[in-house]
C-alpha cells in the first residue's frame, strides 16, 4: 500500500517567497468570517423592529446562513480542490462582499432571509480554501503550525472583535452597517490575494459529481434543521422526518463517496485515527462550550445589565487567551506532544465550564474573566492543533475537502449543542412562575420578560424580572455543566485517538495510514 501523505518538497519550495503576504490576506477572509458570524445576533433586534419579521421568519433570518454554509462546505471544498482554491476564494470573497450589501439593504424579511442563504453559499467557499491554501504554501511542518496558529487566532480575534465592533456600530448607526464591515476588508483581500495567493488544485480531480453535491446538501441542512427545531419547539412529525430525510441522504452520500473512482470526499481519511481523533474533538469541544457562547451574551446584557459595546468588551479576555495559545501551540505540541497539547487544552475548558456552574446574578467580573481567560487559552491549544493534526493528515491535493470536514464538524458541533444545552436552558427558564397579569411572552424568552415587564406596574414587573433572571441563570448553570462534562470526556477520548500523532502527519506507533 502506498501512503498518500506527500514529502516535504526542499528547496525553495519549502521557502517559498511571499509566503507570509499570502497568509496576512487568508487571515483576512477568516477575520470576514468570524466577524460576520458574532455580529448578527447583535443586530436581530434592530432587525426585528424595522423589517417586524414574523417568529418563523426571525428564526429563519438567524439560521439560513448555517444551514447553507453547512450544507455547501464539503461540496466547496472539493470544488476548490478541482477549479483552483485561489479561484474559489478571491471569487467567493467577492460574492461575499456583494452579498453583505443586499444584507445591508433588505428591506423586507424575505429579501433579509434569501441575502443570508446567499451569504452561507459565499461562505461556504471561504474556509476550505483558506486552510487548503496554507497546506500547500507551507510545506515545512515547523512553519505551518505557525501558520496555522496564526490563521485560527485571527479566527478567535475575529469573534472578540465582532461584538465589540457591532456594538459600537448599532450604538451610532443603523443596523445594516454591521454588514457593510465587511466591504473594505474584502476589497484589500481581493485585490492583494490576485498578486500574492499562488494558485493550487488537485491535478487529477475527477468530475465534480452534482447527485453528490446535492445529497451533501439535503442531508446537512435536514439534520441541522431538525436538531434546531426540536430544541425550540419540541418533537414534531415534521421535525422527525426533516430529521430522517437528512440522516437518509447522509448514508447516501456515504455510500456514493465508496463507490466512485474520484468522490467528493475521500472516506479512507477517516481510516487515519489522527484525523478521525482531529475532527471529533472539533465537533465534541464546539458542542460542549455553545451553551455558554450562545447564552453568554444575553447574561451580560439582561442578567448584569451591560449594553451591547460592554457587554462586546467583556468577552474579550476569551479572545486573548485563544489567540496567546495559537501562536504557541505547534511548538507546544512538539515539545510536549499532541495529545498531551491538545487534551490539556479539553481539559482546561472543561474545569472552567465547571467552575461557571457557580454563576448567579451577581457574580463579580474577576471571576467570569478569569474562566474566560482559561476557556480562550484552552480552545486556543486545541483547535489550533487538531487543524494542523487535520492538515498534515491528508496529501496536499484533498487538503480543501480534508479542511471541509473540519469545519463542518464546527457547525454541526455547534447546531447540536444549541440545540440540545440551549433546550436545557429554555427549559429550566421556562420552570419559573409567572406573577400574576404577566404577557404569555415572559414564558418564551428572557429578552420576552424585559419586554414584558416594562408594561406592567413597578413591583409586579420587579418581581417577573427577578424570576426571569434567576430561572435563566439556573438554565445557563445547568448547561455549562453539562459542557463541563462533554468537555472533560472529550479530553480523554483524545487522549486515546490521538496517540502517537505528530504534526508532520506520520503518527509516532506506526499507526495504521489510508492509502
Amino acid at each position: 500500500m502506498t501512503s498518500t501523505l506527500q514529502p516535504a518538497p526542499t528547496g525553495e519550495a519549502v521557502k517559498r517567497p511571499g509566503r507570509w503576504l499570502a497568509l496576512s490576506v487568508l487571515v483576512l477572509a477568516v477575520l470576514l468570517v468570524a466577524v460576520d458570524a458574532t455580529v448578527l445576533g447583535l443586530a436581530t433586534p434592530y432587525i426585528s423592529e424595522d423589517l417586524q419579521p414574523s417568529g418563523t421568519q426571525l428564526l429563519w433570518i438567524g439560521d439560513v446562513y448555517s444551514f447553507v454554509i453547512a450544507g455547501l462546505l464539503v461540496s466547496m471544498g472539493s470544488l476548490g480542490d478541482r477549479i483552483g482554491r485561489k479561484r474559489i476564494l478571491l471569487g467567493g470573497a467577492t460574492a461575499f462582499g456583494a452579498i453583505s450589501v443586499l444584507n445591508a439593504y433588505a428591506t423586507t424579511p424575505e429579501t433579509m432571509i434569501l441575502a443570508r442563504a446567499l451569504l452561507g453559499v459565499a461562505g461556504a467557499t471561504l474556509m476550505p480554501a483558506t486552510l487548503a491554501l496554507i497546506r500547500n504554501i507551507f510545506h515545512d511542518p515547523r512553519e505551518r503550525s505557525l501558520a496555522v496558529g496564526i490563521w485560527g487566532a485571527t479566527a478567535s480575534a475575529g469573534t472578540a472583535v465582532g461584538p465589540v465592533a457591532g456594538g459600537f456600530l448599532l450604538e451610532h448607526f443603523w443596523w445594516g452597517s454591521v454588514f457593510l464591515i465587511n466591504l473594505p476588508v474584502m476589497a484589500v483581500l481581493v485585490l492583494v490575494g490576485i498578486r500574492t495567493l499562488p494558485e493550487s488544485r488537485n491535478p487529477n480531480p475527477g468530475p465534480w459529481d452534482l447527485i453528490s453535491v446535492l445529497l451533501s446538501l439535503a442531508g446537512m441542512i435536514g439534520l441541522v434543521y431538525a436538531v434546531k427545531e426540536a430544541a425550540a419547539h419540541g418533537f414534531a412529525w415534521s421535525t422527525l422526518a426533516a430529521g430522517l430525510l437528512g440522516a437518509a441522504a447522509l448514508y447516501g452520500f456515504v455510500r456514493r463517496q465508496l463507490t466512485m473512482p474520484a468522490p467528493l470526499l475521500d472516506m479512507r481519511l477517516f481510516r487515519s485515527r489522527g484525523f478521525s481523533g482531529a475532527v471529533l474533538a472539533d465537533l465534541l469541544t464546539v458542542f460542549g462550550l455553545s451553551g455558554l457562547v450562545f447564552f453568554l451574551s444575553q447574561y451580560l446584557q439582561l442578567v448584569q445589565g451591560r449594553r451591547p459595546f460592554e457587554a462586546g468588551l467583556a468577552e474579550l479576555p476569551a479572545a486573548v487567551g485563544a489567540v496567546a495559545a495559537g501562536l504557541v501551540a505547534g511548538r507546544a505540541a512538539r515539545h510536549l506532544s499532541v495529545r498531551t497539547v491538545v487534551s490539556g487544552g479539553l481539559a482546561a475548558i472543561g474545569l472552567a465550564l465547571a467552575v461557571l456552574t457557580l454563576l448567579d446574578r451577581s457574580t463579580g467580573y474577576p471571576l467570569l474573566g478569569a474562566a474566560l481567560l482559561v476557556v480562550g487559552v484552552g480552545a486556543g491549544f486545541s483547535f489550533t492543533v487538531t487543524a494542523d493534526v487535520i492538515l498534515s493528515s491528508v496529501p496536499q491535493e484533498q487538503a480543501g475537502a480534508a479542511s471541509a470536514v473540519s469545519e463542518t464538524a464546527y457547525e454541526l458541533g455547534a447546531a447540536l449543542g444549541i440545540a440540545v444545552l440551549g433546550s436545557i436552558v429554555t427549559g429550566a427558564y421556562r420552570a419559573f412562575p409567572v406573577p400574576a397579569g404577566a404577557p404569555a411572552a415572559a414564558h418564551e424568552s428572557l429578552g420576552g420578560a424585559v419586554e414584558a415587564a416594562q408594561g406592567l406596574p413597578e413591583r409586579t414587573g420587579e418581581a417577573l424580572l427577578s424570576s426571569a433572571r434567576e430561572a435563566f441563570v439556573h438554565g445557563l448553570t445547568l448547561a455549562t455543566g453539562v459542557g463541563a462534562a462533554v468537555l472533560l470526556a472529550t479530553a480523554a477520548a483524545a487522549w486515546f485517538m490521538l496517540r502517537g500523532q505528530r504534526l508532520d502527519g506520520h503518527p509516532q506507533d506506526g499507526g495504521r495510514q489510508h492509502g
